[in-house]
């Protein structure tokens, strides 16, 4: 016999467990009432009686991140994702992790330093991002030492630079190497035409967050093109509470002051002709207020410090019609420094601190030469790329009295070559097939192919049958790191680990201004390099130890009704998990639902840009679970208040919902991390 509370409790669990149902079929009524207006019905009748190429033509997408050179959406061998300038108005995205926040079938986890990206229900807590590889324009950005994928504040471009982000999942290494493991982003920058003049850019948000930007551009003749652009950013960050170090030692848990952050990042671009010319630089210092690897609580002298810069050249030339070659020289920079302070007292009434430094730097020089030829049956892609990896020097020591626990200064060098060939076997039937060679001096070489079956049935839909293989190398910091056993040793014996991806995607265009997808996929990674405790020594390490296996069903859709209103949805139902333990991994949420409006008000210059995102329950690493949340943002935009005035005004965690994130391995006793509550920024740019 259940009482009442029991039944209380049996409502709401129940309530819970429909929660993302009633989204998506909210979601789904949303799409339904856009696609039965009598414009929609009337465009639909319309496409019906169009053929596929007049269909592409006026709606569809193109991208270039797929295959390196542009394509249509619907040609591209793999499922692809497009994030605009506008959208990032529209929502008042902050930085890149707020945008891929956003995108189908991607998750961000933050441990109060960095922000870690999920794809596809794999999200491991501390990786650091390197089973992505993120480009600007093309050019690599994963540095020589960890081979992180920066996307919080330490990404090296302003978000306000950006003109659009394309996203393309699955095993690409068929085409750019190690890290392009679970897809490759691709972040498009805007060139001197899209500014015209110059623009003044400040926020102020909650926190104590001031950010102001100086942007310059123009287009010159001859097709010359020039954009310079400089940031500078703070935030005094959140008091926080922290329940494990709840005991009056430790400030009864409270860590006061602890979770600054600033940043500042310049960017320049010019081109001319066949040739251009770009270069980045960022510079982020950021106090951590989690304690991490055993360091004292509650203190603003354990920091971290990420510094990056670049510089490439680019050549593209036309040799005819039918052909055209491409080669690019770049040079990187990558540095990291970390202070942390320890308490090492031997007795309550004679206190000691002690500060261990990590002081890391990274250079390389990296080329790539290609060439893409038309042919009779399709499209003909070839070429060869290398990396000298200069300086992967890690260097860890104790201050005040200084003792060195670590000076590895390793290089390395790496080449390769790749090709891929898409053929027009039929006017339906496309055939994609791509295969890389990669050798490194740490391990070796190894071959990674990728072959897509493009089908189109129909006037207005395509199927994709997909499958690849990816790797990613071990880098210097898993393979040479230790701090003389204070809390971390290294592997040199680590080996990469693998993924082999099958997916079958379906797109439809339901009318020219609504977008349909699904995909359905199934992944298997063997030799998972991951971190953990040694229990001989309790020593962090990490091991190629787990092999996972995943399955997943991606929904989307995507519109826009007469009346200026548009949206994107979409729902992804994912299980990965350990293939000897079946345990579900940690981090990895079953669902994720998320819908974007963007809903004109006044008139089309002023809109309300609403977003909602749900994220169900998350296993930590103690074998708890974290609970699922729903978060709602709103931006209200005003553009050309007065010539070249915009105003924003953004709202975040609307509803000031508590939600909580898991912790890693570097983080205990913390099992999962608070997240920030309601938040406000206010915006303003102004162009002369």
């Amino acid at each position: 016999m259940f009482d009442s509370k029991q039944e209380d409790s049996m409502h709401i669990k129940t309530c819970l467990k429909l929660l993302p149902r009633i989204l998506i079929v909210l979601i789904s009524s949303i799409f339904h009432v856009l696609l039965s207006t009598p414009a929609a019905m009337a465009v639909s009748t319309e496409l019906s009686e169009k053929s596929l190429e007049e269909l592409m033509n006026i709606e569809v997408q193109k991208v270039t991140t797929a295959s390196k050179f542009e394509q249509k959406v619907t040609e591209a061998p793999s499922s692809v994702s497009i994030v605009t300038a506008d959208d990032i108005r529209q929502y008042g995205y902050r930085t890149l992790a707020d945008v891929l926040k956003s995108v189908r079938g991607f998750s961000v986890t933050y441990d109060r330093n960095y922000a870690y990206l999920g794809v596809r229900g794999f999200g491991r807590p501390g990786d650091y991002n390197t089973r992505i590889l993120l480009l600007v324009d093309g050019h690599p950005l994963n540095d020589a030492v960890y081979n992180t994928a920066a996307i919080g504040t330490e990404f090296v471009l302003d978000i306000d630079l950006i003109d659009r982000i394309e996203i393309s999942r699955g095993p690409s290494s068929s085409l750019y190497g190690s890290s392009a493991f679970f897809g490759v982003i691709n972040v498009i920058t805007k060139n001197g035409q899209d500014v015209g003049g110059l623009e003044l850019a400040a926020e102020a948000s909650s926190y104590h967050a001031r950010k102001g930007r100086i942007t310059t551009g123009a287009a010159y003749t001859a097709g010359t093109q020039v954009i310079m652009s400089e940031t500078a950013a703070s935030s005094q960050g959140r008091d926080l509470y922290f329940p494990d170090y709840d005991d009056p030692t430790t400030n009864n848990g409270r860590a006061i002051k602890a979770d600054a952050d600033r940043w500042r990042s310049a960017f320049v671009k010019a081109a001319s002709g066949d040739f251009a010319l770009q270069g980045g630089y960022s510079l982020r210092d950021k106090t951590i207020p989690t304690a991490p690897y055993g360091t004292v609580f509650n203190t603003s002298k354990t920091f971290t410090t990420d510094e990056a810069r670049y510089a490439e050249l680019r050549y593209n030339h036309s040799i005819n019609s039918r052909s055209d070659m491409s080669a690019r020289l770049s040079y990187d920079e990558y540095r990291y420094a970390g202070d942390y302070l320890y308490d090492v007292s031997v007795a309550p009434d004679t206190p000691l601190m002690l500060v261990n430094k990590d002081d890391v730097i990274g250079r390389w020089l990296s080329g790539e030469v290609r060439s893409t030829l038309m042919t009779s049956a399709g499209k003909l892609i070839f070429g060869a790329a290398c990396k000298n990896n200069i300086n992967q020097n890690q260097l860890n020591y104790d201050s005040n009295p200084y003792f060195l626990r670590l000076a590895d200064r390793s290089h390395s060098f790496e080449w390769a070559v790749f090709g891929q060939d898409e053929v027009h076997v039929t006017d339906s039937l496309i055939i994609n097939a791509g295969i890389r060679y990669d050798h490194y001096e740490t391990f070796g070489g190894t071959t990674n192919p990728r072959i897509g079956f493009l089908y189109y049935p129909g006037a207005n839909s395509a199927l994709k049958l997909l499958y690849g293989r990816a790797f990613r190398a071990p880098n210097a910091y898993e393979l040479y790191y230790n701090d003389g056993s204070l809390y971390s040793k290294a592997n040199p014996d680590l080996q990469p680990e693998t993924i082999t991806t099958y997916e079958a995607v379906y797109e439809h265009y339901l009318s020219s201004s609504v977008r349909s997808a699904i995909s359905v996929y199934h992944y298997a990674i063997k030799d998972l390099i991951t971190l953990q405790t040694d229990p001989a020594d309790s020593l962090l390490v990490y091991n190629n130890i787990r092999s996972i296996r995943a399955n997943g069903v991606e929904l989307e859709f995507e519109g826009k009704s007469s009346n200026g209103m548009r949206g994107i949805a979409s729902a992804a139902f994912q299980r990965t998990d350990d293939a000897q333990t079946h345990e579900v991994l940690t981090n990895s949420a079953r669902i994720l639902a998320k819908l974007n409006l963007s809903v004109p008000l006044a008139s089309e210059r002023i809109r309300a840009g609403i977003e909602e995102q749900y994220v169900s329950r998350r296993r930590t690493i103690g074998n708890n679970y974290v609970d699922g949340f729903y978060l709602t943002n709103i931006t209200l935009m005003a553009q050309k208040v007065v010539q070249g005035l915009d105003l924003s005004f953004s709202v975040s965690n609307v509803f000031d919902k508590s939600y909580r994130d898991p912790a890693s391995e570097e983080h205990v006793p913390l099992d999962s991390i608070a997240q920030d509550g309601r938040t406000y920024r206010v915006k303003v740019s102004a162009l002369f």
